[in-house]
């Protein structure tokens, strides 16, 4: 199977910084991946990676990718945080279209990660959400693929959690 996803890194480099980036990925395995070099300290590499599951292309990259450039800090595996009109986009949809199931299936509709001015989800529960109760048809790829990509994230932000205030908050928030 094919996969595409997105693994965005920070990282230090210097002025010559997109030649030997992309040569020290591209022998580290990494030449399946396109690499941006847009905002300075940071880098994302869109990966178009055969694997027999998406587990086995998101870890298989990120091993490369750690290999290569051991200096990197993961920001963010995507597709995973995504607004309306993303999610809409991705099952071929209106935004409108979308916003009006949220407003009719309050009850059962998936909890954002943020609320706000933009107001984020998971695709993966999302895509679940109109696969399960909308009997949409959403791509068993897509699917794996979003919830491999949260998996991701959320282990990233594991270290950064209060353990004891974990256990003190836990029968409160779940």
């Amino acid at each position: 199977m094919e996969y595409n996803f997105i693994l965005k890194y920070q990282i230090d480099h210097g002025e010559d910084a997109g030649d030997s980036i992309a040569e020290r990925l591209g022998g580290g395995g990494c030449d399946d991946a396109l690499l941006g070099l847009g905002q300075p300290g940071r880098i994302a590499l869109n990966f178009c990676r055969q694997a027999k599951s998406a587990e086995k292309a998101l870890l298989s990259a990120l091993s490369d990718v750690k290999a290569a450039l051991p200096e990197a800090v993961l920001i963010e595996a995507a597709p995973d945080f995504v607004g309306l009109s993303d999610v809409a986009d991705s099952v071929g949809v209106t935004r409108q279209n979308l916003r009006k199931l949220m407003l009719q299936h309050h009850a059962s509709f998936p909890l954002p990660i943020h609320e706000g001015k933009a107001v984020m989800w998971h695709l993966s529960d999302m895509l679940q959400w109109l696969q399960q109760k909308m009997a949409y048809k959403v791509s068993e790829t897509d699917l794996q693929l979003a919830e491999v990509t949260k998996q991701v994230n959320l282990a990233k932000a594991l270290p950064a959690v209060n353990k004891q205030l974990l256990k003190d908050m836990k029968p409160l928030i779940y």
